[in-house]
């Protein structure tokens, strides 16, 4: 009788251990999918909230090198050196002009790695650590023809937090929002013009033939997971 006993408590111990460390892994894991869109997600929200803008500078190839000439603040429809008319402005300079991508509406500034092999799951994912993808076999800002990005793309569910946060915030962007691109030193802006969710077999949108430049960007959908896929398009503003 006294053994039945000690076997249910232990029996009790060990299962109470076991649903514990499920929980508290479970837990592990939704905080390691989930915790950098959800803070992307508050970030943007703050940012609305206390109405922050974020404007671009007119970088090039001398103002990257010389830091005492004056800063060019792109604010869509005007143009102001005087950093101190902007209140609540916070100014975003390209991490690396001879390749990056930069999004004020979402404040995203990250380098583009050139030439990555959509087929290589190691090469992208590799890349996708350090920045945003550039499809291989698809053109280059200035070349007048189809522009392809990536981030925020896995293997497995559980590896999303891994990778490059830059895109989560991606869907926030509509018609006429602004892109920038900065390529050898030289800017490329660009509009968005449409947007749409797509399943990830729908790989149609990498190779297709564009007449004019045109930009676009993908990640996975929804954030965090690895379900669909959010395309952004975008191209050249007309003068």
């Amino acid at each position: 009788m006294k053994n039945s006993a000690s076997f249910s408590f232990w029996k009790i111990v060990f299962l109470k251990t076991i649903g514990n460390f499920l929980i508290i892994f479970s837990i592990f894991i939704l905080l390691k999918t989930f915790s950098k869109p959800i803070f992307a997600e508050i970030k943007y929200q703050y940012d609305a909230l206390s109405k922050k803008n974020y404007v671009v500078i007119e970088e090039t190839e001398s103002t990257a090198t010389n830091s005492s000439l004056p800063l060019q603040i792109n604010l869509g429809t005007k143009q102001n050196n005087n950093i101190n008319l902007l209140p609540n402005t916070e100014i975003i300079r390209p991490v690396d002009t001879n390749f990056s991508i930069v999004i004020p509406k979402i404040a995203a500034n990250a380098v583009v790695v050139p030439n990555v092999d959509t087929a290589n799951e190691s090469s992208y994912l590799d890349a996708l650590q350090k920045g945003v993808a550039h499809a291989l076999g698809t053109d280059f800002p200035g070349s007048g023809r189809h522009i392809f990005l990536f981030a925020h793309s896995t293997d497995y569910f559980w590896r999303v937090g891994d990778y490059n946060a830059v895109f989560y915030l991606l869907y926030k962007l509509e018609k006429g929002d602004e892109i920038n691109l900065y390529f050898s030193g030289k800017r490329h802006k660009y509009e968005v013009f449409n947007k749409m969710i797509i399943d990830p077999s729908q790989v149609q949108y990498l190779t297709r033939l564009t007449p004019n430049e045109e930009l676009t960007l993908q990640t996975c959908w929804p954030p965090g997971t690895t379900l669909k896929r959010l395309l952004i398009f975008a191209k050249k503003p007309t003068q």
